[in-house]
């Protein structure tokens, strides 16, 4: 019998995970909004930016442990935030957090997670996890998902802000996604006798957003975010300096340039291209994180040196989960984390202290 071909880039598990979703699930996970424009150009835009390599510097040690927040890690690559993890695998975000606390990084769970606040900090090993937070119309239950995520000690929490409605991802409306039966939202078990009313031809998370979620979030409800709990604020889908700058003044410990994976507003800039700006915009008065289109070390590598403390991984974690649960979650991130670790010594630098704005160029 032969013996199956590991896959030895990001890319390649992408490929593999078809074989393993069904139809409903690969679309809900690879879509983008509408056209789907900014969901590649978060791809290409990496692409547009060349390295500038430093020659004969002693790269014979090397070390990619950083702080986030204070957070001691392993590597400056956090899991995102990203729902629905057991249509992947039915370990689901049990699964990505094992993973992630063995590679001694972060992971952010999504409200929307399908394992519980509670079983997925159990895994934790120690590791920071971070709490994604929508802000639902219900602030009872907001305040709840909050004390939970507290209570069971996750250290950081962070607030979607570029989601006031969902953006349209047409693949999800052609398959009328719903979760199949028996699959549930974790974290609302406080919602499950209620009826979600969506049209035929209709997304159900569609639905669910439409009539849970609340539009009329404004910069000063991220005050009363922060009043619940001890936790520090970290606001996630920044495009421009001045909203950063803004969240960083309405208490913002941490801000992370995103667009959703290009499933909100089609048409918006591309994340690395949007780093700069944020960078300068905040200074030393907060940590900067990126995310979208990252697949490869030296994708890592750019975002660094153009002033993010970290990064956040998307898609390609839940392709490894698909094709090998826990361990393929591992896989995914140690094969980022060896092309981190070549990148940075091919351009000269030890740590990641040395990388610095000089090591990338725009074309």
């Amino acid at each position: 019998m032969t013996t199956p071909v590991r896959p030895i880039n990001l890319f390649e598990y992408e490929r593999l995970a078809n074989q393993h979703l069904s139809q409903m699930a690969l679309d809900y996970y690879a879509s983008g909004a509408w056209d789907e424009i900014t969901l590649r150009d978060n791809r290409a835009a990496f692409e547009r930016y060349k390295l500038r390599p430093r020659m004969l510097v002693d790269v014979s040690q090397r070390d990619l442990s950083t702080t986030i927040l204070g957070q001691s890690l392993q590597l400056p690559i956090l899991i995102a935030p990203m729902a629905f993890q057991c249509l992947a695998h039915p370990d689901g975000e049990i699964a990505t957090a094992k993973a992630a606390a063995k590679m001694g990084t972060a992971m952010v769970l999504s409200t929307l997670a399908t394992k519980s606040i509670e079983e997925v900090a159990s895994v934790g090993n120690q590791t920071p996890q971070w709490f994604q937070l929508y802000v639902h119309r219900d602030r009872a239950l907001t305040r709840a998902l909050v004390e939970r995520a507290y209570a069971a000690g996750f250290q950081a929490l962070c607030l979607t802000v570029d989601a006031p409605l969902l953006g349209k991802r047409e693949r999800d409306t052609r398959n009328q996604f719903v979760l199949p039966s028996g699959m549930e939202l974790a974290n609302l078990a406080t919602l499950t006798d209620l009826e979600i009313s969506y049209k035929p031809g209709e997304s159900g998370l569609f639905a669910y957003f439409l009539e849970q979620l609340n539009p009329a979030l404004t910069w000063k409800d991220l005050e009363w975010v922060q009043s619940l709990s001890p936790l520090p604020l970290v606001v996630k889908g920044i495009l421009r300096g001045d909203n950063a700058l803004r969240a960083v003044e309405h208490g913002a410990k941490a801000v992370i340039v995103s667009n959703h994976g290009g499933r909100q507003l089609d048409g918006a800039i591309a994340t690395i291209d949007a780093l700069s700006e944020v960078v300068a915009a905040v200074g030393d008065t907060a940590e900067v994180l990126v995310d979208g289109g990252i697949r490869r070390g030296t994708d890592v590598l750019k975002a660094l040196a153009l002033g993010a403390k970290a990064v956040l991984l998307g898609r390609p974690v839940l392709w490894g989960l698909a094709v090998g649960g826990e361990a393929g979650v591992g896989h995914v991130l140690e094969l980022l984390r060896d092309e981190l670790d070549l990148a940075i010594a091919l351009s000269g630098c030890a740590k990641l202290q040395d990388i610095d704005s000089s090591l990338v160029l725009r074309l």
